[in-house]
């Protein structure tokens, strides 16, 4: 391997899937502020995902369903249909 090409702040980092609560390390220059003491007592800096391979449909199978931050609502709020004015316009 050729030397020097990674960054000075590589290092190994946590990673935490939120919505199975699974924990893995790997190598990352993301900087966080939180970090964990793994299993072997090291303190690692924690990064914190959404979903990951052990939650994703695709890898495990199963579809769940994830709404976060209300994106659905805000979504059927914006391009829901109308039909309330449209009726009673019709109506008359």
């Amino acid at each position: 391997m050729k030397k020097d090409i990674h960054p000075a702040n590589y290092r190994f980092v946590a990673f935490k899937d939120m919505s199975n609560n699974d924990v893995f390390i790997g190598k990352s220059t993301v900087n966080t502020r939180e970090t964990i003491i793994w299993e072997d007592g090291k303190e690692y800096p924690l990064v914190k995902l959404e979903i990951t391979n052990t939650s994703h449909p695709f890898y495990t199978g199963k579809v769940k369903f994830i709404d976060t931050a209300g994106r659905i609502d805000k979504f059927n709020k914006k391009y829901g249909k109308k039909t309330t004015v449209a009726t009673e316009e019709e109506a008359e």
